[in-house]
């Protein structure tokens, strides 16, 4: 049962008559038995894993709250038996395979470790600084670990952002269904008018790397970098309105990235609360900016991002990456900063080569990524440079890949229209506000034709499942 399933949206729809059919002060139970019972429908076989974390996690807060000594060897032994069933499961069998030349083991994955083991981390870090006190109550803060619209893959909440609108409990009010609605509404039209098409090609072109070189990588990578953003966006939307029909509010995880004008900005915009926490627990502890050792900190933190993400030397190697990236960018800014002043070049001119620059590199970094492999993805940043092709472009080589003029018409004017919304929104503009100042006739309207729409120009029948998010695999 996934977020883009009719049995989901069923199971919502029941869970939301509960929640307010019951008394204010018992409606953190119906979460707290709807996210217990979507685990278990959603994933069978690991959840005795997440459960163990959590009464441990449990447990190790309140030592950490009353014990007065050892805290700081508290706090480390329990990031460390947390960390271990992440590491093992995520790292184990690229250990295994490239130190130890032993076989791959079939590990027990359970939903979503990459995520709730970063917040019981940053839980258990609040508690040792003295920032928040523990959890009381042991189903309440199992409920905060493993809410059902964020536990497959996030936002990272923070416990003091999170946990008292969970307990509490919510009054009815229309606006909650509405904004619900709208970000539900959102998140369909991003996955299956955008993301799902452009993974055709991108499938296609990164499943034979060796048959497409040249333009089909750079055509690949755009898409590819498109794909990504507005699949894990789309699936950030449907959490979050599941979250808001309940009147809970979860974090912004985007604020448009590829409007970024440098590596550094891109990702106060890319994954907020992933950055944020790696900011908060490890560049920060590490001494940040303060000791003069700005740099190493800033390349060990992207090394951390990257082995997070996934084991192997291409997620690492991608993590230094963009640790270059930012470091490159810092040390030349005062060059370029005489540059565009020598010029006299205009504000809307560099802005928009600034944030072409940085979809640029930033999308390199996406091929490494999505490759299969370092030397395959390293192998198809070359033949981007390489290989002369730019036909492809004109020649219907394009589609050949899978999707006919057609389905290139709905895919390209999606995206025009992403980039439309993005746009007023980077300017102040609210959507969702403006249509909410109209007639109700006028947002029926609206709505009805943006589910018309998805409905008939979704992506279906490709011979791929629309389900699967990508950050659900990692």
């Amino acid at each position: 049962m996934t977020y883009t399933s009719f049995g989901f949206y069923l199971f919502l729809a029941f869970v939301l008559l509960l929640y307010y059919a019951a008394p204010l002060r018992v409606r953190w139970i119906i979460l707290f038995a709807a996210s217990g019972a979507f685990y278990m429908l959603a994933y069978r076989t690991g959840w005795w894993i997440m459960l163990l974390s959590g009464i441990f996690s449990y447990g190790a807060g309140l030592l950490l709250q009353t014990c007065t000594r050892y805290r700081k060897w508290i706090f480390f032994s329990a990031a460390a038996m947390i960390t271990l069933p992440w590491f093992c499961v995520k790292n184990g069998n690229f250990l295994l395979g490239a130190v130890c030349g032993r076989q791959p083991v079939a590990w027990i994955i359970p939903l979503g470790i990459s995520f709730y083991t970063l917040q019981i981390l940053a839980y258990l870090a609040d508690i040792y600084k003295g920032e928040i006190r523990a959890a009381k109550n042991p189903a309440q803060y199992l409920l905060f670990l493993f809410f059902f619209p964020q536990v497959i893959q996030g936002p990272i909440p923070r416990f003091g952002q999170l946990f008292p609108q969970l307990v509490k409990g919510r009054r009815f009010e229309e606006a909650y269904l509405i904004k619900g609605f709208q970000l539900i509404l959102w998140g369909f039209f991003l996955k299956l008018m955008i993301a799902d098409r452009a993974d055709i090609i991108v499938r296609e072109v990164f499943g034979h790397p060796q048959k497409y070189t040249g333009c089909y990588v750079l055509a690949a990578g755009i898409l590819y970098s498109l794909e990504l953003y507005t699949d894990f966006l789309a699936c950030v939307k449907l959490s979050q309105g599941s979250a808001a029909l309940f009147g809970i509010g979860l974090a912004e995880n985007f604020r448009r990235p590829y409007f970024a004008c440098s590596v550094k900005e891109f990702w106060r915009r890319w994954h907020i609360s992933l950055s944020g926490w790696l900011r908060d627990y490890v560049y920060i502890p590490l001494g940040g900016s303060r000791h003069g050792a700005r740099y190493a900190n800033l390349f060990v933190t992207f090394c951390i991002s990257g082995i997070w993400h996934g084991a192997g030397y291409k997620f690492l190697f991608w993590g230094m990456l963009h640790a270059c990236y930012q470091i490159a960018g810092s040390l030349s800014a005062p060059v370029k900063a005489r540059v565009y002043e020598r010029i006299q070049m205009p504000r809307n001119v560099k802005i928009m080569l600034q944030r072409m620059g940085v979809f640029f590199w930033v999308m390199c970094a996406w091929i490494i990524f999505r490759a299969d492999s370092l030397t395959i993805g390293l192998s198809m940043l070359r033949s981007m440079f390489a290989d002369w092709n730019p036909w492809i472009f004109f020649n219907d080589s394009l589609l050949t890949l899978g999707l006919d003029w057609k389905e290139w018409c709905v895919l390209a004017a999606s995206v025009c229209f992403l980039f439309y919304i993005e746009h007023k929104q980077e300017q102040g503009t609210s959507i969702r506000n403006a249509v909410l100042q109209n007639p109700v006739y006028i947002r029926f309207a609206v709505y009805l034709a943006a589910f018309l729409t998805i409905m008939i120009f979704g992506t279906y029948g490709f011979g791929f499942d629309p389900k699967d998010f990508i950050y659900g695999g990692f």
